[in-house]
């Protein structure tokens, strides 16, 4: 099978995935990158174990309109595990058997685990962040001054791993007011969440230390000449600013890099969030690093050392 063909609900329906399938759903998806680097991954895991080279690992676009359908149908055609991107992961958790701990306060799924009765969820976007955070910008969450931009399933998973690594203050902001008092709703019910305040895009919180990270969780630069969500000059110059989208550079990481801001891209979190998928549903040690290899590789960047 071709591995990097975009698939759609037409193919899952006519097609035999043989073997161990794995696969991303999204809409868009087109872009992503996530087979070369899990399919790096897995030539890795099979040179030196047998039991993994038969999987492989596919990319499906499918409509929201579309995925009630799709998922069982997935189920049926034995897709061991799947990640779930722009727009399904909240949708999903109406329709999986069960759910991580994390997964289920966030309310939003990103890994999708088959089991005979269905699928368990789980979530590795905010493992991802926090590690692409360290890594690229040497921030440690814990006592960390977070603005997190979005209230969406990325955000959320962000927003409960900044609560549970004990940041110092999360500022909240979104376009859409009833899904950013969702999302409060949900930190509000941690221990810890009275960290948690929320701030409207075009006027940023008067009372920002002078030290902090943006973390952008919106899709605001998915599409180019998307503007960025917040004004970048208001911040204090102590700040650094990452964005989850790796491609392309964004409006918001152009504006930060020009306001002398350190800067990280989404790149590093989803190598890290897709490592600890392949982890779950391989029980082996995946090697990172091939797979940052790979996503370099298939997007024309230089090879990073992560």
């Amino acid at each position: 099978m071709d591995t990097e063909k975009t698939y759609t609900l037409r193919d899952l329906e006519t097609t035999e995935f043989s073997g161990t399938p794995l696969a991303v759903i999204g809409h868009p998806i087109q872009h992503s990158v996530s087979p070369a680097m899990h399919n790096a991954a897995l030539a890795k895991l099979s040179a030196t174990d047998s039991r993994f080279m038969d999987w492989a690992y596919y990319r499906f676009d499918i409509a929201p309109e579309d995925f009630a359908q799709a998922l069982p149908l997935f189920h049926q055609r034995n897709f061991l595990g799947l990640n779930l991107t722009i727009p399904h992961k909240v949708q999903a958790m109406d329709l999986i058997k069960g759910v991580s701990p994390d997964a289920e306060v966030a309310g939003a799924v990103n890994t999708l685990v088959w089991d005979e009765l269905g699928y368990d969820g789980f979530n590795t976007d905010g493992y991802g962040l926090s590690k692409a955070l360290e890594l690229d910008l040497g921030v440690s969450l814990k006592g960390a001054n977070v603005m997190l931009l979005g209230s969406g399933g990325a955000a959320r998973g962000a927003a409960v791993q900044c609560v549970l690594e004990g940041c110092a203050q999360l500022y909240v902001g979104n376009r859409t007011p009833s899904r950013l008092q969702e999302l409060m709703h949900v930190i509000g019910g941690m221990s810890g969440g009275e960290c948690a305040k929320t701030f409207a895009f075009s006027q940023l919180p008067d009372d920002l230390p002078e030290q902090g990270v943006v973390v952008n969780a919106t899709s605001l630069g998915l599409k180019e000449g998307d503007p960025a969500p917040i004004d970048v000059s208001q911040l204090p110059s102590g700040w650094k600013v990452y964005d989850m989208i790796y491609n392309p550079l964004t409006a918001l990481l152009e504006q930060a890099h020009a306001e002398g801001l350190p800067i990280g891209n989404g790149l590093s979190m989803l190598v890290h969030q897709g490592a600890r998928s392949l982890e779950i549903w391989s029980h082996h040690e995946v090697d990172a690093h091939a797979m940052m290899t790979a996503a370099c590789h298939a997007l024309n960047l230089p090879p990073r050392h992560d």
